[in-house]
Parts: structure tokens; C-alpha cells; sequence
């Protein structure tokens, strides 16, 4: 038996480590590319995987020093944790009203409130902006705090409704018969249960307000209030030159702690979606 599964062992290892590699080669490029001086970068006889000249430093001076590349990075952390709080806020009592609560109803509310997160952003700009310009909020972070949520709300509304489909109702019944009232039989029963989901949606909203673009760049023009999608390709664009390095260096530096985020919590990540998916 071991001689048999031998080969197909070997055949698993290649197959993992060829994927591995397909995945991690285009960050191995990016982090190449930051130390490359613009004559090596350029030239297209040099060898794009190694260093034909020595490597600098000057592509990681520019986002740093030149650049308000820190100051997007704040706003990003600050408009992404204030969003996913107000998400997890209205989407979770909504959701759970929803799958508990509004019997027949809940399920083709459910599906209106999905279709909205289906209308393209580029539809709703212009109404928004007018909502944003009458409370005074442009051209300021809290302009994407308050717009945000009309995307991430919808979604995660619906993925946490097939979550809390898939707890059986025994659960609660059996808490609110030894005494639970039934907010406390929520809190106490099905949000411990609702781990993988709640951290889909965190993940969810916290990706969607680092790579969101349309909104970013129509509700804030000042540089000091700018977030990583907007802030890093308009600083580093400039006319028809492109300073490819740091551009590089500025994604990577943001996409490293995210990959060790998405990888630490996979497993419940996968859950969060697929138990949505499925029951819902």
C-alpha cells in the first residue's frame, strides 16, 4: 500500500508546489521590481528575475517621503474600521430579523435588499455625491464612511441570512425555555455560532473600502484625505510617467498583511461564504 501511494504522494507535492509557486510568482516579481533602478527596469535585454544593476532604495524614498502614501494608509485603516462596524451594526439584526423574524416575507426582502448591491456604482455616484455635498461631508474621509455602507450592508445582509437559516431553531427554543429572552438567546447562542460568517463580512467590507476606486475618487479630491486606491495611482501618475517601482512597493506593502489575514482565517472565511451560499 505505501509503495502504491508513493507516486501519487510525489504527484500531490509537485501539483501543491506548482500552484504555490503560480500564486506567490507575482508577488516575487512586485518585490523584485521595488529595488529595480529605472535602467534595469527599462531595458529590455536585462534579465527581468534578477538585479542587472545594484539594487536602491530611491523607489521606497519616493512613496515614503514624497508621497502622502502614510496618511492613505491611516485613512484606509480609519474608513475601513468604521464601515465594518456600521456594516456589522445593521447588517446582523437585519439579517437575523430576516431569517427568524418576517416568516414569508423574509426571503424575497432578503433577495430585493441582494439586488441592490447588484445596481454598478457608476449608476449611483451622482445621487450620492448630492447626498455627500448636502450634509457637507465632501471632500473628507467621512464622505466614504457614510457612502460605503450602501454597498457592503446589502451583501453581507444577504450572506448572513443563510447563515443564521442553517442554525436550527432548537437551539434558541431550548435557551429562551431555561429563561433566555430571545436578544439574549441570540447573543448567547447564535452569534457564537455565526463566528465564520460575521468574520466573512468583516473581510468582505474591510477588502471592498482598500480597492474601491469610483467613489474614492469622485467624493475626495484632497490629498491629505485620500485612501490607498485613489491616493497611491494619482500620486504616482503623474501626466504620462509612471513610477512603476513605487507603485509596486506601495501594493505589495499593503497586500503582504492582507494575504496573512486571508490565510489566517481561511478556513472560516470558506465557511462564512459557502454556508451562505448554500442555505441561503
Amino acid at each position: 500500500m505505501r509503495s502504491r501511494s508513493w507516486p501519487r504522494q510525489v504527484a500531490l507535492f509537485i501539483a501543491v508546489a506548482f500552484f504555490c509557486f503560480f500564486a506567490v510568482f507575482p508577488f516575487l516579481i512586485m518585490l523584485i521590481n521595488t529595488f529595480k533602478q529605472d535602467a534595469d527596469l527599462y531595458r529590455p535585454a536585462n534579465n527581468p528575475f534578477i538585479y542587472n544593476f545594484p539594487p536602491t532604495l530611491d523607489n521606497l524614498r519616493l512613496l515614503f517621503l514624497e508621497t502622502n502614501y502614510l496618511i492613505f494608509v491611516k485613512n484606509s485603516l480609519i474608513v475601513g474600521t468604521l464601515v465594518v462596524l456600521i456594516t456589522l451594526v445593521i447588517a446582523v439584526p437585519a439579517a437575523y430579523s430576516l431569517a427568524r423574524l418576517a416568516g414569508r416575507y423574509g426571503d424575497p426582502v432578503g433577495i430585493g435588499i441582494f439586488l441592490i448591491y447588484l445596481v454598478p456604482p457608476t449608476l449611483l455616484f451622482i445621487p450620492l455625491f448630492r447626498m455627500v455635498a448636502g450634509v457637507k461631508l465632501n471632500d473628507t474621509i467621512w464622505a466614504l464612511v457614510l457612502v460605503y455602507p450602501t454597498i457592503s450592508i446589502p451583501f453581507s445582509t444577504w450572506l448572513l441570512m443563510g447563515f443564521f437559516k442553517s442554525i436550527p431553531r432548537d437551539l434558541e427554543e431550548a435557551a429562551m425555555v431555561d429563561g433566555y429572552s430571545r436578544l439574549m438567546a441570540f447573543l448567547r447562542v447564535v452569534m457564537p455560532l455565526s463566528t465564520s460568517g460575521v468574520i466573512a463580512v468583516i473581510v468582505f467590507t474591510f477588502t471592498l473600502t482598500l480597492h474601491e476606486f469610483v467613489y474614492a475618487a469622485t467624493f475626495v479630491t484632497a490629498s491629505a484625505q485620500r485612501t490607498i486606491s485613489v491616493g497611491v495611482p494619482l500620486e504616482l501618475v503623474r501626466g504620462d510617467v509612471f513610477f512603476w517601482q513605487s507603485l509596486l512597493a506601495a501594493a505589495i506593502i499593503v497586500a503582504i498583511p492582507v494575504a496573512i489575514v486571508y490565510n489566517f482565517f481561511l478556513d472560516r472565511l470558506v465557511a462564512g461564504f459557502t454556508m451562505g451560499a448554500v442555505k441561503g
